[in-house]
């Protein structure tokens, strides 16, 4: 059974914080602070990248391996590392297309092609269909498991599945939210209003009413929310170093991580992150925040940058990349009129989480549902999703209504 808390935080920041153990170990704003890199930056991550990914892969002792390729940097760096230093493995290429949603399929297709890789397109109409299976899986209440996706494919080719997940998180990729926030905060301002400044820059993690959302037996406080991040503004970083401590303790290790491992361990796929190897962490994390992230020109990942260009120079992709934050992602407006609508009427207009357990307020279901601000604000859109992964999962997990094969249609 889930606790409140852990509903009200998957509800408001898009992750469990209660969960007691993490892939990889929490960080303290120490980790952060800057140092001097050491001769040549640039170098010293192509080194480390490198000798993970071959470790890794030869003690698989697998010849083929399944690549999740977006066509972002990160995933093309390391896809480009790969073909170039070990030239003999058999690299099965994957990208996923959302129906209605910005489609980089064919710029991964073309990379791909370039370092001479097959590529396999999985396409996913109704993004909701499979939530059942998904949720079932992972045995948490989250809407956004394109992975499981991903793994569902790569499980036809190898037991191991490499991707550039990391560096984001690592090097500075939030650029969209960065400037935001920097544009928010003074030298003044206090660490509550940090915080506050914090979740503004995530506000499609939560609506404006969100104290309306919960039930009487869920009563939420945003001082309940500042407490978890509270140490991450609470010290002597820059801010710019503070949301990378904030985001790196977040949806990395609370949400992507565990939610992808869950799915690596029911399909029998490894996974080889070399982003996020303990090396890379430890190096990365200290790097000067001018070799992440450039103010002026609201760029980010200038180090991944960097070297991505060094292994693209002289192919014909190397003017493809999108260096905008993207990876795979659903048009949640198009879904929601196509299906989502749809589904979660028929779902919360009856919903478990309000009639049995009063985790929700039912009126704010009712006032919500029918308008979600025309259909074209994704926030209400997201939390609509939000409160349906949950009624499904209390569907699967306590009153046993659903199964795993289940799908929503």
């Amino acid at each position: 059974m889930l606790n409140n808390m852990s509903i009200k935080t998957i509800l408001t920041l898009r992750y469990d914080a209660s969960l007691k153990e993490t892939l990889i170990p929490k960080l303290s704003w120490e980790h952060f602070q800057q140092k001097d890199p050491g001769h040549d930056p640039v170098s010293q991550v192509e080194r480390i990248i490198i000798a993970n990914m071959k470790q890794k892969i030869s003690e698989s002792g697998q010849g083929k391996v399944a690549f999740s390729l977006s066509g972002g940097i990160d995933s093309t760096l390391i896809f480009s590392l790969l073909r170039q230093n070990m030239p003999d493995i058999d690299v099965q290429a994957i990208s996923v297309r959302f129906s209605n949603s910005q489609d980089e399929t064919s710029q991964a297709a073309k990379i791909a092609s370039q370092f001479d890789s097959n590529h396999h397109i999985v396409h996913v109409d109704n993004y909701l269909q499979e939530l059942p299976a998904a949720i079932s899986i992972v045995k948490l209440p989250f809407w956004d498991l394109h992975w499981y996706h991903v793994v569902k494919k790569a499980k036809d080719f190898s037991s191991i599945l490499i991707s550039g997940d990391g560096g984001d998180e690592l090097f500075g990729g939030y650029t969209f939210r960065y400037s935001k926030f920097l544009s928010l905060v003074r030298d003044d301002f206090s660490v509550s209003s940090k915080i506050r400044a914090y979740l503004d820059c995530h506000e499609r993690d939560w609506v404006p009413d969100q104290e309306r959302l919960f039930g009487t037996a869920c009563k939420f406080s945003w001082d309940e929310i500042h407490d978890i991040l509270r140490n991450y503004f609470d010290n002597s970083l820059d801010p710019i170093a503070q949301v990378f401590l904030a985001d790196f303790n977040g949806k990395l290790l609370y949400n992507w991580l565990p939610l992808n491992t869950a799915f690596h361990d029911f399909f029998g796929v490894k996974a080889v992150t070399p982003l996020i190897s303990p090396d890379l962490i430890n190096y990365s994390t200290h790097l000067p925040h001018s070799l992440k992230y450039d103010e002026t020109k609201n760029e980010g990942k200038l180090v991944l940058r960097k070297l991505l260009l060094k292994y693209l120079s002289g192919k014909s992709v190397a003017n493809m990349i999108s260096f905008a934050k993207q990876g795979f992602s659903v048009d949640t407006i198009k879904l929601w009129n196509n299906y989502g609508h749809r589904i979660c009427k028929y779902y919360l207009s009856n919903a478990r989480i309000v009639k049995e357990e009063r985790w929700i307020d039912e009126a704010w279901i009712k006032d919500h549902i029918d308008k979600v601000e025309g259909y074209s604000n994704p926030r209400y859109v997201n939390k609509f999703l939000g409160l349906l992964a949950l009624e499904v999962w209390y569907r699967l997990f306590v009153s046993k209504e659903l199964s795993r094969t289940d799908k929503l249609d």
